[in-house]
């Protein structure tokens, strides 16, 4: 049986037994007779002996048995060939022939910026890794690759990266124009990791606002329509980076006046107007772009997102069910169904901002079970790869399932449906009051039992004028607890939240991860997690703010609490013992009093409504960036405290953000709404727009 010879040599593989792989996979080969000429499976079976030996560390073994299949043809993945080979020169040291190997991949693919960064290093730099001595080595290896490989950008862009200076602004001059030229619309997205150098943002700045100057229709001569338009578009971008939504409106404007029917801008104009605090806005602006391409999955996509940032779950879903199954029970269940994260998230988040906490959790446990699935799936992979011979991308399968978790998408499913646990633990009562249905008044009781007595005296006369009344059957739902209330109800959170945190704890570095894992463990009394997520925050940075409310509150609860040596030893190393709270806190603020991340979260853990407030306030000093995020945070915390200040700090907030609305009265955005409303109604139709 051939599926047992490769199932015993990859279990061999897997176990690092080597040798015993080897000598399963020599066996197996050599019982083969008649192999035909091309024969992909035991192309398959060769490259993964090929990939064992060189596992094992003998490379000049796996060289020999690559070269003789490879020429005999017996091989025939060339790609694999290639790579594999230039890999094998590389590490046996053979560097001229390892550079001809190299350069016929780049040769074949010039796009694929592995192949450019494995070439560098063969001649002795480190594209990654950059440092004074190195970057003339590099732009001559980069240089001389442009030179091979003229229509491939990927040596062109890396060499921006790596020059500085006068040399910087020559290269990225080129580059810049000429994509503006061309009209390449991913142009700033391919820049903007320039901008984490001050100086080249500066540099990219000025060359596209000379450009603009030179390309304008008041220049003369003056430039091409196209030309000037995608400049636009590139400055609005870049002031939009820079957080100047307005400049970057304005931009827009003249963009939308020159050319009105390229849905590009109005996605950007979306994405400004969201920057700037006007979800609604941005919504209908996102539904502009979609007006003009009814047949663009993307631009519909696009706008059922910003149309669940506003807020406006159904509109959303009806944007989407323009794409789904017209059988499906509704869009949202066609797009569970297909496993769409992005859907299940955004719709989570927007049901958690509307305080519907038992539909958000049950879109974001959705997301949990498709990485489970996504596991649970491993076990019929397992049984084709066997069939099917494709034992090479198996073996970076089994590589990949170990950190399926990494994924962004479980990342902030995990945190959100943690801190939704965390709040049912926290307040014992809320999963009552949640799932219970509100309260009638006399008047509404009155007006549901005379709509059920028409209904059914409806129903009886139509059955005597029509005869026998077909009977409709309502088919019932396929998803379990649609309205997650049986989520709601569990009565171990913590555990729950845990259960979803495990697989992170080994898998990722981020301290919005660390700091949920601490409020769970510090809630379950499991001090020594809670130390050891402060110990790794602590490492991530010192002066976190999120570090330092929770030692606060770690201090705060072992006070007078028996725990154990460790812990008290951990905690001291991070807040002295002689220091008190109040001391700590001052000296914090002392050092961070611009930032209005660390003011915020001392407010989250003042213990007088008065100090948060007066610290809240103090948001609106001059010399503290206040953005938008951080201020809506605030406002948050005001309301959650019960503060009768709170509507004095949105009136601030909205004087401060004069583009956003976020900050407005329930009735001052509903009544904007409704005015973009009926501008979008009064929108020419789709072919009409395209023809003017």
């Amino acid at each position: 049986m051939r599926q047992n010879w490769i199932a015993l040599a990859v279990a061999c593989h897997l176990g690092r037994n080597f040798d015993q792989a080897d000598k399963v996979l020599t066996s197996y080969v050599a019982t083969l007779k008649n192999v035909p000429d091309y024969d992909f499976e035991y192309s398959e079976v060769l490259l993964y002996h090929v990939r064992v030996l060189e596992e094992s560390g003998k490379h000049e073994a796996a060289l020999t048995k690559l070269d003789a299949h490879s020429k005999s043809r017996e091989i025939v993945d060339r790609v694999a060939i290639g790579e594999t080979r230039a890999r094998l020169l590389a590490k046996l040291g053979r560097t001229e022939e390892a550079l001809d190997a190299y350069n016929a991949l780049v040769d074949r693919n010039p796009g694929r910026v592995e192949y450019i960064k494995d070439l560098a290093k063969l001649k002795g730099v480190d594209i990654d890794a950059l440092t004074d001595e190195t970057v003339p080595l590099a732009l001559e290896v980069l240089d001389e690759l442009e030179k091979r490989v003229p229509k491939g950008s990927a040596p062109t862009r890396l060499a921006l990266s790596a020059a500085q200076g006068d040399e910087f602004a020559a290269r990225a001059r080129r580059y810049i124009e000429s994509g503006l030229k061309r009209g390449v619309p991913s142009l700033f997205a391919d820049i903007k990791p320039l901008y984490a150098d001050d100086a080249k943002r500066k540099a990219v700045e000025s060359i596209v606002a000379s450009f603009h100057d030179a390309v304008a229709p008041t220049a003369s001569p003056p430039g091409e329509p196209s030309t000037y338009l995608w400049t636009l578009y590139f400055l609005a971008q870049h002031h939009s980076k820079l957080g100047d939504q307005s400049r970057a409106l304005e931009l827009l404007d003249v963009a939308l006046t020159h050319t009105p029917t390229l849905p590009e801008l109005y996605t950007l104009r979306a994405r400004v107007l969201r920057r700037a605090g006007a979800p609604h806005e941005a919504a209908m602006s996102a539904d502009r772009a979609r007006l003009l391409d009814g047949q663009d999955r993307f631009l519909n996509g696009k706008a059922a997102k910003y149309f669940f940032n506003a807020g406006r779950i159904q509109d959303a879903e009806n944007r989407l069910g323009m794409f789904t199954k017209k059988d499906a029970p509704s869009p949202g269940a066609d797009l569970e169904d297909l496993q769409s994260t992005a859907y299940l998230l955004q719709a989570g988040a927007a049901f958690e901002r509307e305080g519907k906490l038992g539909h958000a959790l049950r879109k974001f446990i959705g997301i949990v079970k498709v990485f489970e699935d996504v596991e649970d799936d491993q076990y019929d992979f397992h049984g084709y790869v066997l069939r099917r011979f494709t034992v090479n991308v198996y073996s970076d399968f089994i590589a990949y399932e170990d950190r399926v978790r990494q994924h962004p998408a479980y990342i902030a499913a995990a945190l959100a449906a943690s801190r939704i646990y965390l709040r049912l633990h926290d307040e014992p009562g809320l999963a009552t009051k949640l799932v219970a249905p509100p309260a009638e008044s006399e008047a509404e009781k009155k007006a549901r039992k005379k709509a059920k007595k028409d209904a059914a005296k409806e129903k009886k006369d139509s059955t005597k004028a029509g005869g026998e009344e077909e009977e409709t059957q309502q088919q019932p739902s396929k998803y379990d607890d649609p309205e997650g209330a049986k989520l709601l109800a569990t009565a171990t959170p913590l555990d729950e939240a845990a259960k979803i945190l495990r697989p992170l704890e080994k898998l990722v570095d981020r301290a919005d991860v660390w700091a949920v894992f601490y409020d769970v463990a510090v809630r379950r009394q499991k001090y020594l997690q809670a130390v050891k997520a402060l110990n790794r925050l602590a490492r991530l940075d010192k002066e976190d703010p999120l570090l330092h409310v929770r030692l606060l509150d770690l201090r705060k609860r072992v006070s007078g609490t028996e725990v154990s040596d460790v812990v008290r030893t951990s905690l001291a190393a991070l807040f002295p013992q002689d220091v008190a709270s109040e001391v700590f806190t001052s000296q914090y603020l002392q050092r961070h009093s611009s930032s209005p991340r660390a003011v915020t979260a001392v407010a989250r853990a003042a213990s007088s409504l008065t100090e948060a407030e007066e610290l809240l306030f103090g948001l609106f000093k001059p010399e503290v960036s206040l953005d938008i995020k951080t201020a809506r945070e605030a406002l948050a915390l005001l309301t959650e405290r019960k503060s009768t200040r709170r509507d004095e700090f949105a009136a601030a907030c909205d004087d401060r953000f004069v583009l956003s609305t976020v900050f407005k009265s329930v009735e001052e955005q509903r009544r904007l709404v409704k005015l973009d409303e009926a501008a979008m109604e009064d929108l020419p139709a789709t072919d009409e727009v395209a023809e003017k």
